[in-house]
């Protein structure tokens, strides 16, 4: 077989390869050259969408391109029916196309709203478009309504319906104020997809009177705004009841639900559960919104399977569920929960997903040969399942000439001894409730000779051992064969080292020097026959022969770096050298020559790494050496370096299985030769990679070396000195071993089962150098441990397992695995043992008791389950357990499982944090590499008592001058019968020393005492817990501070009690914002401490609190901090400190942000330059005028002014004073009337008849720019009439059409 496959390289491969007919995959080329003269039917290259909502201020523009030979006329239809494009004077065919431009100007859009569909024809044939609905898109008014202000109690649910009108496409939904600020949403508050805005219960933070929908449609960028909705919020326990019958009688507008805590429950969607239908491809949005008090927390999971995480996400506060590019698979049941503190509400959405038709194979197009058969495939799935309908250039197939070469079958058209002329266009459609697909398909039926389409003559340039592809593109009808031929002579076989692609293409593997020449492919069909010729050379590989080494070199003296590389004499190098990576500096020091770089009058600076990079037009190689500069030293220092590689490699008494290596060493360079490395490659199995095979000391020059069979060796040589290793010395010629059986088996050889029947052997796969031959091979051998039965045996080849099928169940084998080849068996191997696969446990333990040493700890103990019932590899057992109940309930509560898992062969365990005073039931399972096992029968026990939990609240009330009513709850966890509750209270004085301890004891079943005859004015401090048999449990504590007088006990009797905090002497803490910079602080203070501060600072801010003192008196107080910044949040409570600057009370934190700084067009006349002027010459007049009437004045004359004064005598004239100094003919009732134009001082707000940016002036009522159905226009301006003493304000306001679009 050698010998003959030498044969065939040496004399010129030929290759002839017949590639079958692919008549349905053969595309016509896109060389022009080609094209030329080819006829093609129509293709529809582009088209609009399917559903195009057009803009009514624009064009309309139509797309229909195509493609053929000769180039397709263009057609439409619309509605159905042929639209003559001719006789309408709007509509524009755009040449040699048929896109349609429709001129809308002066003509309502409507009018051309319909289905279009374009049709391209040729001769050959009729492809047409999608058909393609316009539509006009739309933005309704929003219908007029009387919106009555909504009062509702605190604390229950509220949903403020948008309903906005249905526009094309549909508006972009969202909530604002008046001044054009959205509504903040969280948890509690939040808009649903169909845009109404979902309150889960009302503070009375949301009275409001301006809670405004708004509708944004994005095609005419219009926005229709809601009339404002008003809320009002009523805390019904703190007016009286005779206004609360009032509201409740006259209104009726209070929700029914309770305005108290309460569980949840959902108000969208309502009921236990829902469906929803949902399209693949598209977006899936499930919501659940919740009412409740407290507010309660969604979450999300799916009862048959994990949300998809890649392709959900959350949004709305984890209301809303978002699956992206939904499948089949997100079918199912979807669970939302409502929690909050009191309960949980639960919903189901089943969730059905269908599929509008989709590709799984759209036919293609098609090109046969006279005679030729082909197929036309129209995979499509959906669900329903679409229907399917064929058409002929246009026609359904029913309806077009019969042709007996065609059968449609559903899904597929056979066409079948084509003829020419035949050509045609078929279309496929597929469709059901959900949409359509429309493909069209060309059969172009054409008898061409063939042509060649790589150019002629290429040559093809490779390195050595590198892959070559030959190039030989060709077309025809029918496909051509193509058929290979090197230097004209015989064919070329299709195997190793030659491989021939369906494109043509011929591959060598591994090129070699011999594999050079020229090589011809020729193309041939029925028609005819093309051939070309191309030309490969294979270039020898560019290497570094003598690589630049590390060199020690004084300051100032001479660096050289050699650089001796061989290549190809026909390739052209260039030579690099780089200096750490990069370019060398720029410096004429630096000498660059043939096969060398010189550095002369060497500084520190020139230390480094260099590197000399040889680069052909198809490789490159490089190599690098460090240089080291060092003092100069009087005398010249010992230069250490590597030793020269050794020379003269000679191979001698040469054996089957050994051979003596003989060497030269090089020059050590003052540093003597440590060792000498041998390495070897093995080109048969391993080209290009070395590897150690031995060493011998430094005074040896030869070496015996053994060898394995089966090997073409090269060997070589490395020095080593203490500077480090040597080049490696030139290659010894190649020395070839015969093959022989294999010396070694395999390793690492298991038995482990992966199914309860089967045992898998496997092993480590012998390298080639270890097969010692060719046809190496495996024989797996095998056979049950401690039965008498033979060896069963296999033998495989490339494998490193096999698999044994139909073994018992988890039974120990011996498995053996010996290495073979074609020139005998490798040694005897050892056995090792293995098992068969394991299968679940099938009892569960039994004898199952418990022993509990306390009330939080119990022992269970078991009987083992038996080896058989195990059925795999024993790892341990697992105990559940579970609180059924409390002792004291009679009804179960069963909590949550948990699990404890004992590893081993263990028979008992421990099961720690149990609860005192209650019901367990557990139950074990054996575990095993399987799997688990069945449980065993649940066993109850009891835990004893134990201390009790603390008390679940301690209150403090009716504080008076000497006394005070402490009320306290029974702890959560009794752990047992309460015996009673202990209380010791102590006084604590002004320096937070403790006084003596008082101690009482209560009954279990009391939970209120009144202390009297305490100290007044004095804080106390309480400690309280409860007991049972087993002693007394936590301690809680609480402070309380008596009152300093009577004042305090004589306040009028109210509904609303109102209980001040525990440890706080703060109640009623409000704020608000005034203007854009001050903020006002509110409260209430009962404490004698007088060192009263507001604190505030920026929120997550990393500065110190700003600290401002108040008067600290008892009562109700207000503080306005001013100079905050506009636009910024900050956190903000009241503090006492005592003389330490300790905080002794705190209230809790409010945060408050102030609105951003009003932004005003207008136009500060004061600095403009005309003003200024005018003032200035008005001043000087003034001037000239008081100079000329003192001159007159003393002259004892009258000035014309005062002679029309006793002329006329009109009332309006006052004359002039001399106690006020004022002219009567200069009335200063203008003067105090702000200029035209000015600007509107700015102290905090905007007045309402003021041209600013708020939407109030836009509500019901205003006199602000809207349409009647509440739409905007354009530009809006202020009011026209104001009032005198506002002068004649004016400034020109943005856009708010622009302004809302900011938001969205």
């Amino acid at each position: 077989m050698d010998r003959k496959w030498k044969w065939v390289l040496s004399s010129g491969a030929l290759l002839v390869i017949f590639l079958g007919r692919m008549t349905t995959a053969l595309e016509v080329p896109l060389d022009p050259k080609v094209l030329e003269g080819l006829p093609q039917p129509p293709t529809i290259t582009h088209q609009s969408p399917k559903d195009f909502i057009i803009d009514p201020r624009e064009n309309i523009l139509i797309y229909c391109e195509a493609k053929g030979k000769p180039h397709p006329s263009f057609s439409w239809t619309r509605n159905g029916t042929h639209f003559d494009v001719e006789k309408d004077s709007k509509v524009l065919m755009k040449p040699s196309s048929g896109t349609l431009v429709i001129d809308i100007s002066g003509e309502k859009a409507e009018a051309y709203e319909g289905i279009y569909q374009c049709t391209a024809r040729n001769e050959h044939g009729t492809a047409v478009s999608n058909n393609i609905v316009i539509r006009q898109s739309r933005s309704p008014l929003w219908s007029k309504e009387r919106k009555e202000a909504i009062m509702v109690q605190v604390g229950v649910s509220l949903v403020l319906q948008c309903r906005p009108p249905a526009g094309l496409p549909p508006p972009i939904i969202f909530w604002m104020d008046n001044n054009f600020q959205r509504l903040p949403q969280n948890t509690r508050v939040s808009q649903a997809l169909n845009g109404d805005l979902y309150f889960s219960n009302v503070l009375l933070d949301d009275t409001r009177n301006d809670y405004i929908c708004y509708a944004r449609f994005p095609h005419t960028q219009t926005i229709q705004q809601k009339q404002p909705i008003t809320v009002k919020v009523l805390d019904m326990d703190a007016i009286n009841e005779t206004v609360a019958a009032m509201y409740n009688y006259t209104n009726n507008l209070f929700v029914d639900s309770p305005s108290g805590e309460r569980r949840p429950s959902f108000m969208a969607p309502l009921g236990r559960s829902s469906t929803q239908m949902a399209l693949r491809g598209g977006v899936l949005e499930l919501e659940c919104i919740a009412e409740g008090l407290p507010t309660p927390e969604v979450s999300w999971y799916k009862e048959s399977g994990d949300l998809p995480s890649s392709r959900m996400s959350f949004h709305n506060f984890q209301k809303t569920l978002k699956i992206a590019d939904v499948m089949e698979a997100d079918a199912g049941d979807y669970r939302c929960t409502a929690k909050n503190s009191l309960g949980s509400a639960h919903h189901t959405i089943k969730v059905n997903v269908k599929a509008a038709p989709f590709w799984i194979s759209a036919p293609r197009n098609l090109i046969l040969a006279p005679k030729e058969t082909g197929i036309l495939t129209c995979r499509v799935s959906g669900d329903p399942k679409p229907q399917i309908a064929w058409s002929v250039n246009g026609v359904p197939v029913e309806d077009s000439p019969k042709d007996m070469s065609r059968k449609v079958e559903d899904d597929t058209v056979i066409l079948s001894d084509v003829q020419t002329g035949s050509s045609a266009v078929y279309q496929c459609n597929a469709s059901n409730e959900f949409g359509y697909l429309l493909a069209n398909a060309f059969v172009n039926v054409l008898a061409e000779a063939p042509r060649v389409l790589t150019p002629p003559n290429n040559v093809y340039q490779v390195i050595t051992n590198n892959p070559a592809f030959l190039d030989c593109a060709s077309f025809g009808s029918p496909i051509p064969t193509i058929t290979w031929f090197k230097d004209s002579q015989t064919s070329i076989l299709n195997r190793d080292p030659y491989v021939i692609h369906n494109n043509g293409t011929l591959e060598i593997n591994v090129a070699q020097s011999l594999n050079s020449g020229k090589y011809t492919c020729i193309a041939s069909n029925n028609l005819g026959t093309k051939e070309n010729h191309v030309y490969l050379e294979v270039k020898e590989p560019t290497r570094i022969l003598a690589q630049p080494e590390y060199m020690v070199v004084q300051r100032n003296r001479k660096a050289v770096f050699e650089c001796k590389v061989k290549h190809d004499p026909t390739l052209i190098p260039t030579m690099n050298w780089l200096k750490d990576n990069g370019e060398l500096p720029d410096d004429e020091r630096f000498l660059v020559d043939t096969d060398s770089l010189t550095i002369n009058d060497v500084t520190e600076e020139d230390e480094g790494t260099y590197t000399c990079v040889m680069n052909t037009t198809l490789d490159q190689d490089s190599a690098s050496a460090m240089l080291t500069v060092v003092e100069a030293t009087p005398t010249p220092a010992i230069v250490y370096e590597e030793p020269d590689p050794p020379t003269d490699l000679e191979l001698t008494d040469q054996r089957e299985r050994s051979v003596q290596l003989t060497w030269i060493p090089g020059d050590e360079h003052n540093s003597p030769t440590q060792k000498f490395l041998v390495q070897y490659e093995d080109l048969l199995h391993q080209a290009g990679v070395w590897h150690n095979l031995t060493e011998e000391e430094g005074t040896k020059t030869t070496a015996h070396l053994d060898l394995s069979p089966y090997a073409y060796y090269s060997f070589r040589v490395l020095a080593l000195n203490h500077v480090g290793y040597s080049q490696p010395s030139q290659p010894s010629r190649q020395y070839r071993t015969n093959p022989a059986a294999p010396d070694v088996n395999p390793t690492d050889v298991q038995g482990v089962g992966t199914e309860h029947n089967n045992l898998v052997i496997s092993w480590k796969e012998l390298t080639g150098l270890q097969s010692n031959g060719p046809g190496l091979q495996y024989k797996v051998n095998w056979r049950q441990k401690d039965v008498e039965e033979d060896w069963s045996s296999e033998t495989v080849a490339n494998a490193s397992k096999y698999v044994v099928s139909g073994t018992p169940t988890f039974v120990p084998y011996e498995v053996k695995v010996q290495a073979v080849n074609d020139y005998g068996n490798g040694p005897a191997p050892e056995a090792v043992v293995g098992y068969s696969g394991e299968d679940v446990p099938m009892s569960a333990p039994e004898s199952v008791q418990v022993l509990v040493q306390n009330g939080t700890l119990a022992e269970v103990h078991w009987e083992p389950v038996l080896t058989s019932m195990v059925r795999g590899r024993l790892q341990g057992y697992k105990v559940s357990y579970w609180r059924e109940r409390s002792l004291h309930q009679a009804e179960a509560q069963q909590e949550e499982q948990q699990v404890l898992a004992f590893s081993g062969n263990r028979t008992d365990g421990r099961l720690p944090g149990l609860k005192p005073y209650s019901l367990y039931t557990l139950n074990i399972r054996v575990v095993n590499g399987k799997g688990e096992g069945p449980l065993s029968p649940n066993h109850n026990f009891e835990t004893p008592e134990g201390v009790p939990g603390p008390p679940s609240f301690l209150r403090i009330k009716n504080t008076n001058m000497d006394s005070l009513t402490l009320e306290w709850g029974p702890p959560q966890d009794n752990n047992g019968r309460l015996t009673g509750y202990t209380l010791k209270y102590q006084p604590v004085n002004n320096s937070n020393e403790l006084g003596p301890v008082e101690e009482m004891t209560f009954p279990a079943n009391e939970t209120t005492i009144t202390l009297a005859d305490l100290k007044y004015s004095t804080r106390y401090k309480f400690y309280f817990n409860a007991k049972t048999i087993k002693g007394s449990g936590p301690t809680i504590t609480e402070e309380a501070i008596t009152i300093m007088d009577e004042a305090f006990i004589q306040q009028p009797i109210v509904d609303v009690v109102k209980v001040h905090p525990i440890g706080s002497a703060f109640t009623n803490v409000n704020s608000s914002v005034v203007g854009e910079e001050g903020a006002v602080i509110s409260w209430e203070y009962f404490g004698p401490d007088k060192n009263v501060y507001v604190e505030y600072i920026v929120e997550n801010s990393k500065e110190d609190w700003t600290k401002e003192f108040v008067n600290g008196s008892s009562g109700s107080q207000t503080y306005l901090i001013k100079g905050l910044k506009p636009g910024t949040s900050y956190r903000v409570r009241v503090v006492v400190k005592d003389h330490s600057e300790a905080t002794i009370h705190s209230t809790e934190e409010l945060v408050i942000t102030l609105p951003e700084a009003m932004k005003s067009n207008q136009v500060d006349l004061a600095t403009q330059g005309w003003f200024i002027g005018l003032m200035c010459a008005i001043a000087l007049l003034i001037l000239v005028l008081l100079i000329i009437c003192f001159i007159k004045r003393n002259k004892g004359g009258k000035y014309p002014v005062k002679e029309k004064e006793d002329a006329h005598q009109d009332p309006e004239i006052q004359p002039m004073k001399d106690d006020d100094g004022t002219f009567g003919e200069y009335s200063d009732t203008e003067d105090h009337k702000p200029l035209k134009g000015s600007r509107t001082p700015s102290n905090g707000t905007v007045k309402r008849d003021d041209s600013d940016d708020s939407l109030v002036d836009y509500g019901e009522g205003g006199d602000g720019q809207f349409n009647e159905d509440g739409s905007f226009i354009g530009q809006y301006s202020g009011k026209k009439e104001k009032d005198t003493h506002e002068g004649n304000e004016s400034s020109e306001a943005p856009s708010p059409v622009n302004a809302m679009n900011s938001f969205v």
